[in-house]
């Protein structure tokens, strides 16, 4: 098969893709026990984050790429003890510790018997942060 377009390297530009052909499951629920735990995801979000954050100081400039790190270092954690099938949306907020109040809230529409989410809360003299999982099975 010749091509006419080629890269610098000698090799086609366009390359074939091959698509995988997966059968289907025919799952339409997790195993028996192998739901999402929220206790157990909120024990593993609050020990991220109190190893992550334990003397951090808050600073405007370095809040955004802190909370990036910490939504990839919470996602991954909380994959470890996920079971297999479930889709995770990890959300964090960071704040300044000062004399304001904050109210975090959120709203999914997912199936109550499968679905869950594990919250956790974390401050210390400088800052504060809410990180939230959310866990939805997907079929």
């Amino acid at each position: 098969m010749f091509h006419r377009r080629v890269s610098f390297s000698g090799l086609p530009l366009f390359q074939p893709i091959l698509k995988a052909r997966l059968k289907n499951t025919y799952r339409m629920g997790p195993d028996e026990g192998c739901k999402f735990n929220a206790g157990q995801v909120q024990r593993v979000l609050e020990g991220a984050l109190a190893s992550a954050l334990g003397t951090t100081v808050y600073s405007p400039q370095g809040s955004g790429p802190l909370a990036q790190s910490l939504v990839e270092l919470l996602q991954s954690r909380a994959k470890e003890v996920v079971p297999p099938r479930y889709k995770l949306v990890c959300h964090v907020v960071l704040g300044q510790q000062g004399q304001q109040s904050l109210v975090v809230a959120s709203r999914a529409l997912w199936d109550p018997d499968t679905d869950s989410f594990a919250s956790a809360t974390f401050s210390n003299a400088s800052l504060f942060a809410v990180a939230t999982v959310h866990g939805a099975y997907f079929e």
